[in-house]
């Protein structure tokens, strides 16, 4: 990835998580097939730094030790070089021009300096939007001031140069997915690395054991009155 890390462009990845392959399992409902998302979260590469390292502006949860960071925030890109961890990488090249680069970064640093806050709230709200599409170009149900997630923050960057990578969809309504499927012309470079199907196919079958565990709970319930 370190190779195409060029200031402005946009990062995608796919974690192995329990989050992430919940956010990876909710937006089959944006594919005809069902087929599960690869991406999980979106960044914006902001270059390199003194320190000779790769940096990345995103809205992430990021817990390190005792340590723990919601939101807006600065990271090295080192951060998803674990093939265990993140399996699937992409970097979308959207032709920025520098003027453009510098606003897109300026603005991220913004809200980075404002503490914008990861929002599981608004992550909640865009999950019950891609089960009811028509929802989709509304504004969030569970949108909240000063609450920003991934996608959403990438969207809103990118709308300050004047380019909507998600026309039609509300900002805090926008998945990874849909900027990996955004219609404005760009170039993508992809690395797929992981085994299809295998940590997919355990945690859909932990999903379908809890959905038979609460059924049963349920049926075993003594009839009212």
């Amino acid at each position: 990835m370190n190779a195409y890390a060029q200031a402005g462009r946009v990062g995608l990845c796919g974690g192995t998580t329990r989050i992430d392959l919940a956010i990876r399992r909710a937006q089959r409902h944006l594919d005809g097939t069902r087929r599960w998302s690869h991406w999980s979260h979106a960044f914006i590469f902001e270059g390199t730094r003194l320190d000779g390292q790769h940096w990345v502006i995103e809205s992430d949860i990021q817990i390190l030790r005792k340590n723990i960071q919601l939101g807006a925030q600065e990271n090295r890109l080192a951060k998803y070089h674990s093939e265990k961890m993140f399996p699937a990488l992409a970097v979308l090249d959207f032709g920025l021009n520098d003027r453009q680069v510098a606003t897109l970064l300026r603005e991220g640093l913004e809200l980075v300096a404002g503490r914008e806050r990861y929002s599981l709230r608004e992550l909640v709200g865009t999950l019950i939007a891609l089960r009811q599409p028509e929802l989709r170009a509304r504004e969030n149900l569970l949108a909240r001031e000063r609450s920003i997630y991934c996608s959403a923050f990438v969207k809103r960057l990118f709308l300050t140069v004047g380019l909507d990578l998600t026309p039609g969809i509300a900002g805090k309504n926008t998945t990874p997915e849909d900027i990996a499927r955004s219609p404005a012309p760009h170039v993508r470079y992809l690395l797929l690395r992981e085994a299809p199907g295998a940590k997919v196919a355990a945690f859909e079958e932990k999903i379908r054991s809890g959905l038979r565990t609460q059924l049963a709970r349920f049926k075993r319930r003594p009839a009212k009155g």
